[in-house]
């Protein structure tokens, strides 16, 4: 995935938004080139953009200032050193398809990120009759730009970034089927994202990644675990420095890679249910089709003894014999500092396996819910034990039992 930074002088986010030609400087060998070399590594390439807006220093502005949204009279208002485009007004639209159409049709690209990074405030245009009709004449000018640039071309995958520009909406999942729900990538605050989308939106339509810990925006550290099996109720994808990934990160990162694209059609397209918190701040999801179901596990605090955990798994047959196993993930062990002192089996690592859980019970049994084993309580480590602490978080796989 490129993302911004890729065309014209956009070395900051002060000028070139709108000309959309490659930097030659930052793709000496051109963008073909380039997205030709990345497929003969088997791998596909996405592009960003964001065409609705326009910097006050680009060519394009220089050239259609009256393309920019301003009401006669007032100075524009900008929002990160940019203005809307007018997409009521047919030539605006006809730039956009042409300049995006054109980077597509010439690179060979796969996917486009389409941003759309401020809110749409000076709400005028000279080519209306009637400027309360503002706000709906661009959304239909946008859809149209979509329609035109996008159904002759059904290999490109779109997704609309910003959580659609603040548009999450069914109009826009009629030309993307994936939305980038939040730039909000903590974990923590992402059950609350995931959950609250999932009321009116399939998984497979919410964008989840995986990000650095700290997080960027929060500052909070969270387990690679957890930020895994968060993002795994969606489309999964990882953002993340390689070169500053430990093995271990790069171990788990695989496991949970293999795990996902294993069980992928159930995570983005099973029937998902959010059962009821036993606890505050616990989280327990469900995704099942036909005899399977993969249950999750996430708490966001722990509090010293807090008891037993339930978890239930609902809508399998009442009768058949399950078995219920967690999926296997790492314990970084660099969190526990002085921990360590006291388990000298981890000597010389850097992770050592979570607990190892199976449980079996028919799916009425498993319906009221499985006592799962106990969460750390001064009580060292064990494969038997679940060392989640605050953030942790476990997926289990639920399967009927093999004779």
């Amino acid at each position: 995935m490129i993302d911004d930074g890729w065309f014209g002088t956009r070395d900051d986010d002060t000028q070139g938004l709108g000309d959309y030609t490659v930097n030659a400087r930052k793709f000496p060998h051109g963008l073909p080139a380039f997205v030709q070399r990345v497929h003969g590594l088997g791998l596909k390439v996405g592009l960003w953009f964001e065409p609705e807006m326009v910097n006050e220093n680009s060519d394009l502005y220089r050239a259609h200032p009256e393309w920019a949204v301003h009401v006669p009279g007032r100075a524009p208002v900008l929002g990160r050193h940019q203005l809307v485009l007018d997409l009521t007004q047919p030539a605006v639209q006809d730039y956009i398809v042409q300049q995006v159409s054109h980077v597509i049709d010439t690179t060979g690209i796969d996917y486009v990120k389409w941003d759309m990074n401020r809110h749409i405030t000076d709400m005028y245009s000279p080519a209306l009759a009637d400027n309360a009709e503002f706000n709906h004449r661009y959304i239909l000018g946008l859809y149209a730009v979509l329609h035109r640039i996008f159904r002759p071309r059904p290999q490109v995958l779109l997704e609309t970034c910003s959580s659609g520009g603040n548009r999450f909406d069914l109009g826009m999942l009629t030309f993307g089927p994936q939305i980038w729900s939040s730039d909000d990538t903590d974990p923590i605050e992402r059950l609350t994202i995931q959950q609250g989308l999932s009321y009116l939106y399939p998984q497979s339509a919410i964008s989840a990644h995986v990000s650095a810990s700290p997080n960027q925006q929060t500052l909070r550290v969270v387990p690679l675990s957890t930020r895994g099996n968060v993002a795994s109720f969606g489309v999964l994808g990882y953002e993340m420095d390689l070169n500053a990934l430990t093995d271990a990160d790069r171990a788990e990162i695989r496991e949970q890679t293999a795990f996902y694209k294993q069980y992928r059609h159930l995570l983005q397209f099973g029937t998902f249910t959010r059962h009821p918190a036993a606890q505050p701040q616990q989280f327990r999801w469900q995704v099942q089709a036909g005899d399977t179901a993969i249950a999750g596990f996430f708490q966001q605090h722990i509090s010293a003894a807090h008891g037993y955990d339930f978890l239930p798994v609902t809508g399998l047959a009442p009768e058949t014999m399950y078995t219920m196993a967690s999926k296997p993930q790492r314990i970084m062990l660099s969190q526990y500092a002085g921990l360590l002192d006291h388990l000298p089996a981890a000597q010389g690592r850097t992770s050592i396996p979570d607990a190892q859980e199976h449980y079996t019970g028919t799916g009425a049994l498993l319906a009221t819910g499985v006592m799962l084993n106990n969460q750390f309580m001064l009580s060292g480590y064990s494969d038997q034990v679940r060392m989640l602490g605050d953030y942790g978080s476990t997926l289990y796989v639920i399967q009927p039992e093999q004779e």
